[in-house]
């Protein structure tokens, strides 16, 4: 946190397992308020290191994946030139995640 300007320092957190075996959990404040059930949005890193189609097919695995677990599709977020492609779903209580 000491690294960033100041106007950007307390907006981020990210807490790591030490053994570096466990995920790694990254809080970051965001502007717009949530009216729906979300109190936390998780991104699952899925595609890390890939890029284009190869990155949108294994997001569309882990998809079809947590589909037949229960949860449910809600849109594919295509690259931008700033971020990279990323997949928005709901768990089976209506609460948004990502697949990224």
């Amino acid at each position: 946190d000491r690294t960033l300007p100041p106007e950007h320092q307390g907006s981020a957190f990210a807490c790591v397992d030490p053994s570096g075996v466990g995920p790694r959990l990254f809080f970051q404040r965001v502007p717009e308020g949530k009216t729906v059930k979300n109190r936390l949005h998780l991104d699952i890193r899925v595609g890390t290191g890939l890029v284009g189609e190869e990155r949108v097919a294994a997001l569309e695995s882990e998809c079809a994946r947590l589909i037949q677990l229960g949860a449910a599709r809600v849109r594919l977020l295509r690259a931008d030139g700033v971020n990279e492609s990323c997949l928005v779903m709901q768990d089976v209580e209506g609460n948004e995640f990502c697949l990224d």
